[in-house]
């Protein structure tokens, strides 16, 4: 029974035990085979289902953070040099704190291993830093070449992702506009225009900063960048947070680009003159050693990430306090959060950081122009015109042969009103390069303010058409028609017309250089069209108190009237008497007419207007007023008649001649070129007063910049 019972168990049917055994791949004879084809097929879609339902999971149902694993693997990959340092270190053979091919040698047993030498004070500018050294002196054999070769190329796959070659070299290409935005350019006046300075309060109709930059646009022939700013500044905290002007729909011409600005000003950022250049050299033999580094930290400030940027460059300068590329990026980082937070203490933070790098050691030229360029230009944001001077002086100093920096150091005393030296920049300038048509539109532009009209002309058209880097500005189309205008040559609706092509002019005939796009748009306008009619029939009502007002003062305060001194006239006596300029009352002459300010002040369209003026205006026999236009199109110009002659007087808007009346007010936009007469017999009175453009907004009027 026992042999039979064996038997069945040996050679019978199987047992339930050699069945699992089998089908889990045992054979015969004890011998286990490989899994069958359909067994591992069936296996493999088992895994390959949960796999896709596993993925579907986690995406549908958001299982994983995928920003916070993103963000962890960028600070992972950022500080994987640390961590491979850190883990390395074990290994240090030669005593320099870290892993590299020097201790990789040793460790070969290439190179014995050497005592560490005490580390140079960090106070010496001179000496070089460990890494430095290092660097310089990696003179080997060439079978040690190959060795270091092989291991700097594994050392680099494990700490570094491929640096972006370019990354560093994109800032002096780009010369780092708007936004520089570039000194030589008239960007500053674009920025006059956006804000000097960073603002603060909203709504505070308090006088900013551009408002003393912008005089030299005053409806005038624009003959002058500045009568006197260091004496408006003065009465200005340039620390002060200002008022904030609010993204505007302000443009002109079909281009629009930003929210108020002479169109098409200059944009440096893709300058020919930079295009043109080699490729720049913006590190040091030093710099190069931590490259790495330096690409992390401007990779995150190219990405936006400017409070991070500035933690990352901060550390770096801590850390390698003479390496001039990481002060550099605390600079720009410290100029970025200027701009996010807009604040002016961080401006000037920036200002002072971009100062420090030139004073640093083995500074590569590249670098220097990138910021003492980047320092003028803030500088010249913040109002600070001389203190940019001083730094464009510098550039010329270290630079002697670079016109381009003599162009910006001639801009800088134009900026301060200085014509006579930025004159001579150009001369000099001239004499070297007789073909820079940047030089030459501003050689033109001071002749022409000095009224040498036709000497004025070749230079202007001689720089538009060399069609350089600054040439193509508004106002340099815009001087040049009015010289030739002046010398009586029809070629200067050309030269309008090509302004107005290019995107400067509204129109031909409409030539204002601070405009807000789209508001109505014509030369005439009625009481009604302005909806200001209660303001037109107040003065059509008191227009004899206002004559006998300003007769009493041209009788007994003839000196109170002023000579018209901005170059409108051909010929004649024009003077005037203002009561309100840019929005503000003077309390000294309004005092001489009481009854005509107490009228005017239950009108804020009028008294509250920052680009216009409240003023008498007497035009005596033989005067002629070249045609002209005023500086933006966000005012209109009332004329109420207080004394007319009989005939002999007339005034010309676009293509529409109109006479004054004693009592009755006549209104044109005069960002439309207009052109008066007065061949009476006596002399012409009239009271001017300009009222914000009926369309624009109530914001719009308290956040423009004041002209």
């Amino acid at each position: 029974m026992a042999s039979r019972k064996s038997s069945r168990g040996a050679g019978g049917s199987p047992s339930p035990g050699s069945k699992r055994e089998t089908k889990h791949g045992g054979g015969k004879n004890g011998k286990k085979e490989g899994l069958s084809g359909s067994s591992f097929f069936t296996w493999f879609m088992v895994i390959a289902l949960l796999g896709v339902w596993t993925s579907v999971a986690v995406v549908w149902f958001e299982l994983v953070d995928y920003e916070e694993v993103l963000a962890k693997a960028k600070d992972f990959r950022y500080n994987l040099s640390e961590v491979l340092q850190g883990k390395l270190g074990m290994y240090d053979a030669d005593g320099d704190g870290d892993f590299d091919v020097e201790d990789a040698k040793v460790l070969l047993g290439l190179k014995e291993r050497s005592v560490p030498a005490q580390p140079p004070s960090p106070d010496s500018e001179e000496t070089a830093q460990p890494a430095e050294k290092s660097y310089v002196k990696s003179e080997f054999k060439s079978a040690d070449i190959d060795l270091e070769d092989g291991i700097q190329s594994v050392l680099h796959e494990a700490l570094h992702s491929p640096p972006d070659a370019d990354l560093l070299a994109e800032d002096l290409e780009a010369m780092e506009p708007e936004p520089y935005e570039a000194p030589v350019s008239y960007e500053y006046d674009v920025e006059v225009e956006k804000t000097v300075s960073y603002p603060e309060a909203p709504g505070d109709s308090e006088l900013m900063l551009e408002d003393a930059m912008e005089h030299f646009i005053e409806d005038r022939v624009h003959d002058d960048y500045s009568e006197d700013h260091d004496q408006i500044i003065e009465d200005f905290d340039t620390g002060k947070e200002l008022p904030v002007e609010s993204k505007l729909r302000e443009d002109v011409g079909p281009e629009p680009e930003q929210s108020e600005t002479r169109v098409q000003a200059e944009d440096y950022s893709n300058d020919d003159r930079v295009a043109k250049k080699k490729k720049p050299k913006l590190l040091n033999k030093f710099d190069k050693t931590i490259k790495a580094e330096l690409d992390a930290a401007e990779k995150l400030r190219k990405k936006g990430k400017v409070e991070e940027a500035l933690r990352a460059f901060e550390a770096l300068v801590n850390q390698y306090p003479q390496s001039p590329r990481a002060r550099y990026g605390k600079a720009q980082s410290e100029d970025d959060l200027a701009e996010k937070m807009r604040s002016n203490e961080m401006l000037q933070k920036a200002i002072n950081t971009y100062d420090e790098v030139v004073t640093l050691p083995n500074v590569p030229s590249d670098l220097i122009k990138l910021s003492l360029k980047r320092e003028a230009d803030r500088q010249q944001f913040l109002g600070r015109m001389r203190g940019s001077l001083i730094t464009l002086q510098k550039l010329v100093q270290l630079f002697p042969s670079d016109t381009s920096f003599k162009n910006d150091l001639g801009v800088g005393y134009l900026l301060i009103g200085d014509n006579s030296n930025a004159k001579k920049v150009y001369e000099e300038v001239l004499s070297i390069s007789p073909n820079d048509g940047f030089a030459k539109v501003h050689y033109g532009f001071i002749l022409k303010a000095e009224n040498k009209i036709a000497e004025s002309i070749p230079y202007l058209k001689e720089g538009l058409e060399s069609g350089d880097p600054g040439t193509n500005d508004g106002r340099f189309y815009f001087h040049l028609g009015d010289a030739l205008q002046r010398m009586g040559d029809e070629e200067a609706y050309k030269w309008y017309e090509l302004g107005y092509q290019r995107g400067h002019f509204a129109s031909v005939w409409q030539r204002s250089l601070y405009n807000v796009k789209g508001l109505k748009a014509q030369p005439w306008w009625t009481a009604r069209e302005t909806g200001y009619t209660e303001l037109v029939k107040s003065l059509e009502k008191s227009w004899k108190i206002i004559r006998d007002e300003g007769l009493a003062v041209m009788d007994k305060k003839r000196s109170l009237f002023l000579p018209e001194d901005e170059n409108l006239r051909e010929k004649g006596d024009w003077s005037q008497f203002t009561l309100w300029q840019q929005g503000r009352k003077n309390e000294n002459a309004c005092k001489s007419v009481p009854k005509t300010c107490a009228l005017l002040e239950r009108f804020p369209e009028a008294t509250g207007c920052r680009r216009g003026q409240i003023k008498y205006s007497i035009m005596h026999p033989g005067t002629h007023v070249w045609p002209h236009t005023g500086p933006t199109n966000c005012r209109l110009r009332m004329h109420l008649g207080l004394v007319i002659p009989k005939e002999g007087c007339k005034i010309r808007c676009a293509q529409d001649n109109r006479t004054w009346e004693e009592g009755k007010v006549l209104i044109f936009d005069d960002s439309f070129e207009h052109e008066v007469w007065q061949d009476a017999e006596t002399y012409r009175l009239i009271f001017i007063v300009d009222v914000w453009h009926p369309e624009l907004t109530a914001q719009e009027r308290r956040t423009l910049p004041a002209i």
